[in-house]
């Protein structure tokens, strides 16, 4: 906890409002450039649409490692502006909850004279669909234009749609989803899950080569496919 305070308080050095806030902007941090720090953070809604960020929940998730061998004792924490997490390590690394969603967040990992300190990530704003609405029936034989409100760009947005993933796609706040995209069946409606995710990303300066640190949020809805004649 005193490294994690320590990393806050020098972030906050030069910088107009708080570290904590969003719009503080990215930190490549500091460290001894002998861990390797691969980290994330992934807000996912509880209700659908949600556009609070007190109705998301948040995981953290971080694997340690030093010469190639994982680490499995020391501290590692991620600080919001609701407070500190201090994640525990099991079978999947590194790892914590917590409620709501900061959008900013710090990452600090301390074991024995190794650590990465002050890794600050602002992660993007809640964006919440305005067309097709969550419930809605759609055309699957026509393009159906996909649609989404935020104030920020992300620098990485992710689509999934029915059963195809990792549709190529920018945050333009719009897409076209192609025709037969959508699942549709003959003589009855078909559902069909929506998910957007957008993030941001910071390298450590203080990690050796190949670590981040991920910040993303994510939104999904169900539609529903018109049937086929």
């Amino acid at each position: 906890m005193r490294h994690s305070l320590v990393s806050m308080l020098l972030v906050c050095v030069g910088c107009g409002g708080g570290a904590l806030d969003p719009g503080s902007g990215n930190s490549a941090g500091d460290g001894t450039n002998t861990l390797f720090v691969q980290g994330s953070a992934r807000a996912e809604p509880a209700i659908t649409n949600a556009s609070d960020a007190h109705d998301f929940t948040t995981e953290f998730d971080v694997e340690v490692r030093l010469n190639d061998q994982e680490v499995t004792t020391g501290t590692v924490t991620m600080t919001g502006n609701s407070g500190t997490t201090d994640l525990v390590f099991g079978d999947q690394g590194w790892h914590g909850v917590a409620n709501g969603y900061d959008e900013v967040y710090i990452l600090d990992v301390d074991s024995g004279p190794d650590n990465v300190h002050g890794v600050r990530v602002d992660g993007p704003d809640i964006h919440v669909f305005t067309a097709p609405l969550p419930g809605d029936t759609v055309d699957a034989t026509q393009p159906v234009d996909l649609t989404w409100d935020c104030d920020d760009t992300a620098a990485e947005i992710s689509l999934r749609v029915g059963d195809v993933d990792n549709i190529a796609i920018t945050d333009q706040r719009s897409f076209t989803i192609a025709v037969g995209t959508l699942r549709a069946e003959t003589g009855q409606t078909r559902e069909n899950e929506i998910r957007l995710t957008r993030a941001n990303r910071v390298t450590p300066s203080g990690g050796v080569p190949g670590s981040d640190l991920t910040v993303s949020v994510r939104q999904e809805m169900t539609v529903l496919a018109a049937p086929l004649p």
